[in-house]
């Protein structure tokens, strides 16, 4: 497959003032690109401390070849775990249906790297790296407003307002921004509950000595997969392979307390499922345990209001299924930046971000959501079938034949780990310009 690696940034001939809500993934990535190309930059952050929140996540080539552009690329890979195999198994005998190659492959085919990293270890080096290049990033600060004509400034609790000349909102799933600018459309913003809740767990991996079989397991390059009835588990190394990221997805839990019992709960879901698994549940406390019920919300009437964008989580957030969720809020930092290159009008720029980007991130979170169905079969005729083509598109991977696990899916890995967000905007900019109108301030 054809991949483009030719992007360079440069420095901007016009340098705005540009407010960013929120300092998760995207606004962090999204302050380092734009201070980069010559754009001043400051970040709001709600949180008094960037503390040590989240566990593991997966970064795709979609990702990597963003953080690659920044500039942060050597430090993600001394912090990140290389996975050389990606295994999918049945939940009830540990039984591997398929394996595929995620690296070197994934890096030959798109020209990126793929990897697992703590989320904490990504933002810590996207702050170090966004601070040295000029990002001014002010902590404890929670935005409660946007200018009501959706102007580019911003409120705190605090009461001060921040002004630039545009505000980006990664302000997350829970956006006020968000929320205000549905309002102004006539919409009401809201926060769907997917059903589904995740057990999140991160140990040390010498726990497992004594246990040869979970040392053998968590001891490979590799991300295992077990798809059950109601839910399917994730595990792979961390932290250059001294912890063991797990995540167990399942129903809601509904009543008591969603973090009680957590060890027991979890062990009860998977009491059918392989002594491996079990074995795996067993060696952890309650400390380790940490369960998120998973919210979603649709795709925004509008991305950009006035000089108001928004971004990340806030715009689409994804389940956890296909590890698009970094990856697609990495696109957003990427194409606006990109996008703020191809034209010095603040205006046509956000325009040209929303055509881009609205499309994409929808059908990524469509296909997101359609997969939940897929991987949480109850046993029986049709689960048997997706087994059955799971291990036929594993046996031929460039066969065209359509596998209904998006993971082995070479179509639809090709459609998103194949993508450049950045010269997508680039090279496909007077298409755009001919959707959106060029302005005033287009550079050609």
């Amino acid at each position: 497959m054809e991949t483009h690696t030719s992007w360079r940034h440069g420095q901007t001939l016009d340098p705005k003032r540009i407010i960013i809500v929120g300092g998760g993934i995207a606004g962090l990535a999204a302050g380092l690109g734009l201070v980069l190309t010559g754009h001043q930059v400051t970040i709001l952050e709600q949180s008094s401390d960037f503390g040590e929140v989240g566990a593991g996540i997966q970064l795709a080539p979609n990702a990597m070849r963003i953080l690659e552009r920044f500039g942060v690329l050597s430090q993600v890979l001394e912090e990140a775990d290389i996975l050389s195999r990606m295994s999918q198994r049945r939940y009830a005998d540990n039984h591997e249906l398929a394996s595929f190659p995620l690296m070197p492959d994934a890096q030959s085919r798109y020209g990126a790297h793929a990897c697992v990293i703590h989320r904490a270890d990504l933002q810590r080096i996207l702050v170090t790296a966004a601070r040295a290049a000029g990002c001014r990033i002010i902590m404890s600060q929670r935005v409660v407003q946007v200018d009501a004509c959706f102007a580019p400034r911003v409120k705190t609790a605090q009461g001060t307002w921040y002004q630039g000349h545009l505000v980006l909102a990664c302000d997350g799933l829970q956006s006020g921004i968000r929320r205000q600018m549905e309002a102004a459309l006539g919409s009401k913003y809201e926060i769907v509950p997917t059903g589904d809740a995740a057990y999140r767990m991160l140990i040390p991996r010498q726990r497992f000595r004594g246990m040869p079989q979970l040392q053998q397991l968590a001891g490979q390059p590799m991300c295992a997969q077990w798809l059950g009835p109601q839910g399917h588990m994730v595990a792979y190394p961390v932290r250059k392979g001294a912890m063991y990221n797990i995540v167990l997805l399942h129903p809601a839990s509904t009543g008591a307390s969603a973090h009680r019992d957590a060890k027991a709960r979890a062990l009860d879901f998977c009491r059918s499922w392989s002594p491996l698994t079990q074995e795996l549940l067993s060696s952890l406390s309650d400390d380790d345990i940490t369960e998120w019920r998973l919210y979603s919300n649709k795709p925004p009437l509008r991305w950009v209001l006035n000089r108001v964008a928004l971004a990340g989580d806030a715009s689409h957030c994804m389940l956890p299924y296909l590890a698009q969720g970094s990856a697609v809020a990495l696109e957003d930092a990427g194409a606006l930046v990109a996008a703020l290159t191809c034209t010095d009008d603040v205006d046509v720029a956000l325009a040209a971000y929303e055509e881009a980007r609205r499309e994409r991130s929808a059908r990524i979170q469509a296909d997101v959501h359609d997969l939940r169905q897929r991987l949480h079969m109850q046993d029986g005729e049709e689960q048997t079938q997706r087994d059955e083509a799971i291990q036929r598109a594993a046996r031929d991977r460039d066969s065209g034949c359509e596998c209904p696990n998006l993971w082995l899916d070479r179509a639809w890995q090709d459609y998103a780990w194949g993508f450049d967000a950045m010269e997508h905007m680039v090279d496909g900019w007077q298409e755009l310009m001919a959707k959106v109108g060029p302005g005033s301030g287009s550079r050609q």
